[in-house]
């Protein structure tokens, strides 16, 4: 959980509630934070897709990436330029993947020799948690200034590994193994695979707009409010009970219903934003986005066990890769639109479509290959 906290709530979405900011600061603008946001992404998805077919023991990928993070946290306050952020972005990216991945397997492998499997969900906790603090601390931002700002966020990451550091010392638990058979229990698991991979990347397109500019958003529909720095917060808080309650959804349940649904849920939290841009339209759109958010990894990385068993790693690095070239677009996509037309609303309404799209073709996909069981 800690792990996942420091390479996901801060090594990737600590640029969520800096990005005003450094707007305000005129450091950057918003195409360019758009471009920052896609060189993380694009990290992210070079990181996924090498940890398909990386066999370095998981302990080495989740130490190293850690260290990467704090390290390039701390370089975001003390470098400078926009060529310099955007290496340390892409790069921030690569770590928070392999950390994600390996870290990952490493938790469910040794919560199920604990015979505690029920508790993968607090693993998937982590980013909210991440998350919260990091856009409680954003809040701050402003008075501190982007480049201090980026330095306490680069120290609190350097204290949290400390903390976990020895505990990734023990065992290769968790490392990819091509020698672990697949499970045998789907008529057509290449297929599905397919289908996992496909629809995971629409997710990733889905929220990340709203993920990468919502305090952005909100301060253009409530200016001069102070609300639009809490739901980003909010959003991160909400992913925490999302994720435990997701956790407890029992192993009978299809996971591609239970990923349609989650679909469902936050393409109604980023309409939200459109048609009710308001201080409860906001609030209810964070939860409705956050709620869900790594329960949809969870689920997905449940449907990849099914699918492969222990050998699952290479399908959830090339599914996670899949969802990051969703996030790569997102911002791409959108901070353009957003410039010439000084609004955001179409580039919600797409990412609302194309999440209700993932949902209906998670339902189509159950139907046409129902009654398959499912694994924890």
């Amino acid at each position: 959980m800690v792990a996942l906290s420091v390479a996901m709530g801060l090594g990737r979405f600590a640029f969520t509630p800096m990005l005003p900011v450094m707007l305000h600061e005129g450091q950057i603008g918003l195409q360019q934070g758009g471009v920052l946001a896609s060189l993380n992404y694009l990290g992210y998805f070079l990181g996924a897709l090498s940890s398909a077919w990386l066999r370095v023991p998981a302990r080495a990928m989740v130490r190293g990436g850690l260290a990467a993070t704090a390290a390039l946290l701390l370089g975001m306050g003390l470098l400078h330029g926009f060529a310099a952020w955007g290496l340390l972005r892409a790069a921030a990216g690569l770590a928070s993947a392999w950390v994600f991945v390996f870290a990952s397997g490493w938790g469910a492998r040794r919560l199920a020799e604990c015979g505690m499997p029920a508790l993968g969900g607090v693993i998937y906790a982590g980013p909210g948690i991440g998350i919260a603090v990091t856009g409680l601390l954003g809040g701050a931002a402003g008075r501190w200034g982007a480049a201090w700002a980026w330095i306490a966020y680069g120290l609190l990451a350097v204290a949290l590994v400390a903390a976990v550091w020895s505990l990734f010392g023990d065992g290769d638990a968790g490392a990819p193994t091509a020698a672990a058979p697949p499970v045998p229990n789907a008529a057509s698991p290449d297929a599905d695979a397919r289908w996992l991979i496909g629809g995971y990347g629409l997710a990733g397109f889905g929220y990340i707009i709203t993920a990468t500019f919502l305090p952005v958003i909100a301060r253009q529909a409530l200016p001069g409010s102070p609300w639009p720095d809490l739901f980003w917060p909010l959003f991160g808080l909400a992913v925490v009970p999302g994720v435990l309650i997701g956790g407890r959804a029992p192993v009978h349940w299809d996971n591609r219903l239970l990923l349609a649904a989650a679909y469902a849920m936050q393409a109604a939290g980023v309409l939200l934003s459109v048609v009710w841009p308001s201080i409860p339209g906001f609030a209810l759109g964070s939860l409705l986005l956050g709620l869900p958010f790594t329960a949809i990894t969870l689920f997905a990385v449940r449907e990849a066990r099914r699918l492969r068993g222990n050998a699952a790693a290479g399908l959830i690095g090339y599914a996670t890769a899949s969802y990051g070239l969703g996030q790569i677009v997102g911002p791409l996509f959108a901070a353009p639109v957003a410039q010439r037309s000084g609004s955001f609303a179409v580039p919600l309404l797409v990412a609302a479509a194309t999440l209700a799209t993932g949902a209906v073709l998670f339902v189509w996909r159950w139907r046409v290959a129902p009654g398959r069981a499912t694994a924890g």
